[in-house]
């Protein structure tokens, strides 16, 4: 792991330079030097999901060293059992809990749930920044919260976007949403800065930074965790689904594809961490059960996921996160989708939009497992969405950001440091 750690951070120095930051001139400039005092500035930090978690830390770890920002983080519970797993896992604890009775709520009850509690939470704390990462429907309703209290909203990962409003479902929505209200929008490719500025969005509020789930990826991968026992020698496929668009038909069409493809291919086998969602739960054992070269595992924490992704033969899935990851670790992966917000890797040739049908599926499984050369052009390395240094370009902006801002509640003020 150590030589495609140490290509990410070189991969600037070239062609893939251009590709990230593209020609619209956004570079990043030089790492601020945080030389003089500005009053402290709070930053509440909404989280809700797994993936929020993972791709927040190091910029809650940033933020955290600088003597210029206190951080409060607010856990939605949108996710409760893994968003507590996973906080555990990156030392992390909510300074303020919103928990959930019912699990079974649907995005609309969700929503007007959380702005409600997010909004008594901002009147209390009084925050100078709400951040908040991503498209839930946590990040959407902590921008409705922010907005209507005249709070500063930076948002991380902006401008991802595909053609249709729907999809996915309701993720679309909320990013376009977001991005109408929001002050600061951290895109993490060229390409989505491009989206936002196309949607009328100053370009003075639009700053590329890269994707912070790779600086906590290339992290947690230098560690070499052990892979998982039941990887052995086999060629494992790395299996996620959980989108709400593909529940019904469409995800079971789909792994009825794998489950074909697994049963003709003696030496392959599958390693499924279930989405505790009953839609995608009960789709998977009904399906996948009875193969010994599949196994249904319960969901893993990161440094497992991570060791998943580094022994598998290739990835299957229809998440986002994966789609980022597992290029920089120069796995396949074949999509579960028929449209992506995140392009650039399929344009990389290293990501392939699958779709769902089971002829499909099964199809791609196939040619991968049939060609070398097929599989030799997608399991290479490549870094679209960043070298690892996403967070401090976010923390750096927010300094430069707020040091410029006339001072509004606190007046104390505090030599500035900053431990990188």
């Amino acid at each position: 792991m150590r030589d495609q750690t140490g290509l990410a951070r070189q991969r600037f120095g070239g062609a893939s330079k251009s590709f990230f930051f593209g020609a619209s001139g956004m570079h990043h400039p030089p790492q601020v030097q945080f030389s003089r005092s500005i009053p402290i500035r709070t930053f509440l930090i909404v989280i809700g999901t797994r993936p929020e978690v993972i791709k927040v830390a190091p910029i809650i770890r940033r933020l955290r060293s600088a003597s210029w920002a206190r951080v409060k983080i607010v856990a939605s519970g949108q996710q409760s059992d893994l968003l507590d797993q996973t906080l555990a896992e990156f030392g992390l604890r909510p300074d303020i809990t919103i928990r959930h009775r019912d699990a079974s709520c649907g995005p609309a009850q969700v929503a007007s749930r959380l702005i409600h509690r997010l909004d008594r939470i901002l009147a209390d704390t009084k925050p100078d920044c709400v951040l908040a990462q991503g498209d839930t429907t946590t990040a959407y309703a902590a921008s409705v919260a922010a907005f209507y209290r005249k709070i500063a909203y930076a948002h991380i990962e902006a401008g991802l976007r595909t053609s249709e409003l729907d999809a996915p479902f309701p993720e679309e929505f909320h990013r376009r949403a977001i991005a109408v209200s929001a002050t600061l929008h951290f895109a993490p490719t060229s390409a989505a800065a491009k989206n936002l500025i196309d949607e009328n969005v100053p370009k003075d509020k639009v700053h590329v930074s890269g994707n912070t789930v790779i600086d906590s990826l290339l992290e947690v991968a230098a560690t070499k965790p052990p892979p998982p026992a039941e990887f052995g020698s086999r060629r494992m496929i790395l299996l996620t689904a959980h989108r709400r668009e593909n529940f019904g038909a469409k995800l079971r069409d789909a792994l009825t594809g794998v489950r074909a493809f697994v049963d003709l291919a003696p030496d392959v086998g599958v390693y499924f961490p279930v989405h505790p969602n009953p839609n995608a739960r009960d789709a998977a054992f009904e399906i996948l059960s009875g193969n010994p070269r599949i196994h249904l595992v319960e969901p893993l924490g990161y440094q497992e996921m991570v060791a998943a992704i580094q022994n598998a033969w290739c990835v299957v899935t229809d998440s986002g996160g994966l789609q980022e990851e597992a290029p920089a670790l120069a796995k396949p992966v074949l999509v579960l989708r028929d449209l992506t917000e995140r392009p650039e890797a399929v344009a990389s040739g290293v990501v392939e939009l699958v779709g769902t049908s089971r002829e499909a599926v099964f199809k791609s499984l196939y040619e991968l497992h049939k060609s070398p050369a097929k599989y030799a052009q997608m399991a290479r390395p490549v870094f679209p969405y960043g070298d690892g240094h996403a967070s401090r370009r976010i923390v750096d902006t927010l300094y430069r950001h707020f040091s410029a801002a006339p001072e509004q509640r606190d007046a104390t003020t505090v030599p500035l440091q900053y431990a990188s």
